[in-house]
């Protein structure tokens, strides 16, 4: 009886499970967790416990799926790529992610980052500037059941106002600098997770505070670069 409440209890919390009951990639899954992310240094439980979980095959092309677990960015199509492993979850323990906060997510794209957002956070919220990806990370995300996730095609930069504040918004495109408008959108005492520049980029991690920002530098990383309206692919 106490491993059906148990198993019932975490496929509540766990959209991602009820879709694939055979999981042929969970060693795989569970070998990347233990050697890429834990090995690296990343110790909170509650990222852990989401990475185990999710799926990240079911965010990559089919084609693709043999290599999801692997040490690497992959492509997912429109020039963009899914993040490496460890630096997903480097992110999102850098955010330090409760379960009632509400989080923005700047650069959708194949959903992956959202559907470990949306296991840790009460909602969330993600843009994506290029249309195709907006619209099958959508469709992914509602198929698994996710509904504390909300997808929207639109330009970064300028966030989601409607919905701010923000107790998080984590970035995975890289701006030259701090987009004002985003930091707007944090609530006092908020975070944002943000790779900045151009060919050398540096992952930092903003506070708001009551009189500006705090900026402290995480580590160097490479990230698409975040798109301006007038510069997207169709």
């Amino acid at each position: 009886m106490k491993v059906f409440l148990i198993l019932g209890f975490l496929l509540i919390l766990s959209p991602s499970w009820a879709v694939t009951p055979g999981d042929p990639f969970a060693s795989k899954r569970q070998q990347m967790v233990r050697e890429q992310i834990e090995g690296r240094g990343v110790r909170d439980g509650r990222v852990l416990e989401v990475l185990r979980r999710v799926q990240r095959h079911l965010f990559v092309p089919a084609s693709l799926r043999n290599s999801a677990y692997d040490d690497r960015p992959l492509p997912i199509g429109h020039d963009q790529t899914i993040s490496q492993p460890y630096i997903v979850a480097y992110m999102t323990e850098a955010a330090k992610i409760n379960p009632a906060d509400r989080v923005l997510e700047i650069g959708t794209g194949s959903g992956y980052q959202a559907a470990v957002l949306g296991e840790l956070a009460k909602e969330v919220y993600t843009i994506e500037i290029l249309k195709p990806l907006a619209e099958s990370s959508g469709s992914l995300l509602e198929r698994l059941g996710y509904k504390n996730i909300k997808v929207r095609w639109g330009d970064g930069y300028q966030g989601w106002k409607e919905q701010a504040p923000f107790d998080v918004i984590i970035v995975t495109a890289a701006p030259s600098e701090i987009p004002g408008e985003l930091v707007k959108q944090l609530k006092t005492g908020g975070r944002m997770v943000v790779p900045i520049g151009g060919f050398f980029q540096e992952l930092y991690l903003i506070t708001k505070t009551d009189s500006g920002i705090k900026k402290e530098a995480l580590l160097p990383v490479r990230f698409v670069p975040m798109i301006h309206p007038a510069e997207k692919k169709k």
